[in-house]
């Protein structure tokens, strides 16, 4: 059984522990104790979170765990020297450490940051470059993996690299079945952006959100104004002006957008050819796809490609 420590600094956003869950449902749909989870600080006792609610803990210093995840503030501030130093400590020991969203602060002084790879929620993204220079802060990524660190963006993508951690450890299918379990995706991939084209678009009304999750889910299919406009339960007419109304976008624009960014997260992840991405994403040929990308991005998607495995390399 595999020990997972959550290390809980005051005032920690109660979303950092999120993660919990996932950890919990790998035990319950493998049928056996596979992972043992403690909720560590500094002195232990109760710790309060950012909404003032007290949380009891064990002594961080004391605690043998075989994952250490740091989760973190709701604004960064500087930790306490004997919570860095203990962290530092346990970084020594552990198999693997992590941080959820601004955790990446508090691992960052405890010097664990240095030449590595790392991510954070893009809103804090340039203070966390800018405090700890000798990282490589990317800051457009769900989780990056770089060899016992792991961190993630926002306090939601602590999810995802739990998911993560559990297909590392056990297989894809527990992390899959864990995924469906939490009603998520299975799973975002590292690489993918924090940015979604969903989230940009931000439809007001019941009916186009509808549509927008009609054209999110049958990206294949050949989405006309017509096939949008029943999924809203509007004319093509009404439809139209009212998207536009509420996105600042044409349907076709949108689509395209969520075209690119399910593409996008395909190339990425490197399992298909440029050929199969295509088609699966709904632009039916590579050239089209090309053409998207350079509206989008300014390079073509084997850029992408080329860089994605340049940073795993």
């Amino acid at each position: 059984m595999l020990t997972i420590g959550f290390v809980t600094p005051p005032g920690f956003q109660i979303m950092g522990l999120a993660a919990i869950s996932a950890f919990e449902l790998a035990n319950t749909t493998a049928g056996e104790p596979l992972y043992e989870i403690r909720v560590l600080s500094e002195h232990g006792g109760p710790v309060t979170n950012s909404l003032g609610i007290p949380l009891e803990t064990r002594v961080l210093s004391r605690a043998k765990v075989d994952t250490l995840i740091v989760t973190g503030l709701l604004h960064p501030q500087a930790s306490s020297p004997g919570l860095v130093k203990q962290i530092r400590k346990a970084a020594q020991s552990v198999r693997r450490i992590a941080s959820v969203c601004t955790g990446a602060f508090i691992l960052g002084e405890a010097g664990l940051l240095d030449a590595k790879r790392v991510t954070t929620h893009w809103f804090h993204s340039r203070n966390l470059q800018a405090q700890f220079p000798k990282a490589v802060v990317e800051d457009d990524r769900i989780f990056i993996i770089d060899g016992a660190l792991w961190t993630s963006a926002g306090m939601s993508a602590g999810i995802d690299l739990a998911l993560g951690m559990i297909e590392k450890d056990f297989g894809v299918e527990l992390a899959r079945a864990v995924a469906q379990k939490l009603v998520v995706y299975h799973r975002r991939g590292g690489g993918q952006s924090q940015h979604s084209a969903l989230l940009e678009l931000d439809a007001k009304s019941d009916r186009i959100q509808s549509a927008l999750s009609y054209a999110r889910s049958h990206l294949t299919a050949a989405l006309t104004v017509e096939e949008l406009a029943g999924a809203a339960h509007l004319s093509p007419r009404q439809f139209s002006r009212a998207f536009r109304a509420e996105t600042g976008q044409s349907p076709a624009k949108a689509v395209e957008n969520m075209r690119v960014e399910a593409a996008r997260v395909m190339i990425e992840q490197g399992r298909h050819s440029m050929g199969e991405v295509a088609v699966e994403t709904g632009f039916a040929d590579i050239e089209r796809m090309r053409r998207a990308f350079l509206r989008a991005f300014g390079h073509p998607p084997q850029v992408l490609r080329r860089n994605a495995r340049r940073a795993v390399a």
